[in-house]
């Protein structure tokens, strides 16, 4: 592929890297098999798992992304043993369920909102032991009350900027006791904290929510030797405090929401045909398959198997015409960080999309709806903010422009997609935060587009 797609490079007056697309007049295509990185989720509560468990636990297929790093980083500062990590094999030597150790410095979960809220179900429960955690800019700014305040009804003693909202948090391990926790919202991160924090308590923790987010917890904590009784019935897990945990052997499958940058390039991009292998395509992740089919993208799922717990498939997509739809309800916690590529992919459908209860968007790595609106709208784009999603009317006509990530990694490697099917020059600002979740998104970029 010519160097003109995709070009990193950095400029004098500015330290972030950025990346300059430019197709050529005569059009490209999206062609050939591509592996992505390893699950961010799995590949966190590996970590986790891997270091409270007693024994040690092997890791295939983990992702090197930043967030990955931020959770390694805190863990060994409490104790575990955590090899170098690799995509190969990492080791971790964990410390036994209930013995993290204080650690001699504050905790730094970077840019990485599931190291943070995860963690604090564990810390919360460490008793007579003290924590300080941090992060970012980004991170600082983001709610962290959806996790306090359960776990102060389980007894936690935590304090925090904004009434206890906002990072950087001190924790005193205390004493927890077991809840049953009625979530107001869909989120594996607040059902993972209680349940994690549960681990710590004599008795059954309970969490229900009003939909079924993503239950990789789940699978992993019972994979591990706990406990759990799920009723999916009532969106309900309960948990059975003080288990044995054991380490285990864990491979990582492919992350469906990397993935997702590529079924959509494929889908818009004329003449174009992909391959993505060994993608995990867990039931509470694969709602950006729904939401693909709906609007009629030509999607197939082939080699479908089990690996380590995990459903698993290799994904063809190839180009085709797409039509408008709603996208709400019930799937939105099961695509929720699809939406911005979801939105580039409406731009190119006939007739209106409308996605809609995604305002948990609002308070990710950036404000998601106003980054990906604006900045598609920069380029041509016909969308319309709405206080909890998008409207989207399509299809478009895109010309390049200059745009901003807004340091999230989610919309920076949306735009790259977008900026495939427009004309003229695109310049994508602080494009290095792909890094977070996909450190060679640019380099497949470049090998996957031919002229």
């Amino acid at each position: 592929m010519s160097s003109a797609i995709a070009t990193l490079t950095n400029t004098g007056s500015r330290q972030d890297p950025i990346v300059i697309i430019k197709p050529p007049i005569s059009g490209i295509s999206v062609t050939g098999r591509i592996k992505i990185p390893g699950d961010k989720s799995i590949s966190h509560r590996a970590l986790m798992l891997g270091a409270i468990a007693s024994g040690e636990t092997t890791i295939a297929g983990l992702l090197l992304g930043e967030d990955p790093r931020s959770t390694a980083r805190c863990f060994r500062a409490m104790g575990a043993e955590i090899s170098q990590l690799n995509s190969e094999k990492v080791i971790v030597k964990g410390v036994g369920l209930g013995n993290l150790q204080e650690p001699i410095d504050i905790l730094d979960a970077g840019n990485s909102g599931t190291t943070m809220r995860l963690m604090l179900g564990l810390l919360a429960g460490s008793e007579g032991k003290f924590f300080t955690v941090t992060g970012d800019s980004s991170l600082r700014s983001r709610p962290m009350s959806r996790v306090v305040k359960p776990l102060q009804q389980m007894g936690a003693s935590i304090w925090g900027r904004k009434d206890n909202s906002l990072a950087p948090l001190a924790v005193k391990g205390s004493k927890l006791k077991p809840i049953h926790y009625h979530s107001p919202i869909a989120s594996a991160q607040v059902k993972s904290c209680v349940l994690l924090a549960g681990l710590l308590t004599e008795g059954k923790t309970t969490v229900t929510e009003p939909a079924l987010s993503r239950d990789h917890s789940e699978r992993m904590l019972a994979a591990f030797g706990a406990e759990l009784e799920i009723d999916r019935d009532t969106n309900s897990v309960t948990l059975t405090g003080m288990p044995t945990l054991r380490g285990q052997n864990v491979i990582v499958p492919g992350d469906i929401s990397s993935a997702a940058f590529w079924l959509v390039a494929a889908a818009i991009v004329p003449g174009s045909e992909l391959l993505i292998e060994n993608v995990g395509v867990n039931p509470t992740r694969t709602g950006i398959l729904e939401a693909l089919a709906m609007m009629g993208a030509d999607i197939s799922l082939e080699n479908q198997r089990t690996v380590a717990g995990e459903p698993v498939a290799d994904l063809r997509a190839k180009y085709g015409k797409l039509k408008g739809c709603v996208i709400g309800g019930d799937i939105i916690p099961r695509l929720i960080d699809e939406v911005p590529i979801l939105a580039v992919a409406a731009l190119f459908a006939n007739g209106t999309t409308v996605i809609k209860d995604a305002a948990e968007l609002r308070v990710k790595e950036s404000d998601r709806l106003a980054a990906i609106a604006s900045e598609l709208n920069k380029m041509g784009g016909k969308i319309t903010e709405l206080p909890d999603g998008l409207e989207i009317t399509g299809p478009v006509a895109l010309t390049g422009t200059e745009v901003s990530s807004y340091g999230d990694h989610r919309i920076a490697m949306s735009l790259a997609i977008a900026a495939l099917n427009a004309k003229n020059t695109t310049t994508i600002n602080d494009a290095a935060a792909a890094a977070i979740s996909y450190p060679d998104f640019f380099n497949t970029l470049e090998r996957v587009v031919s002229s």
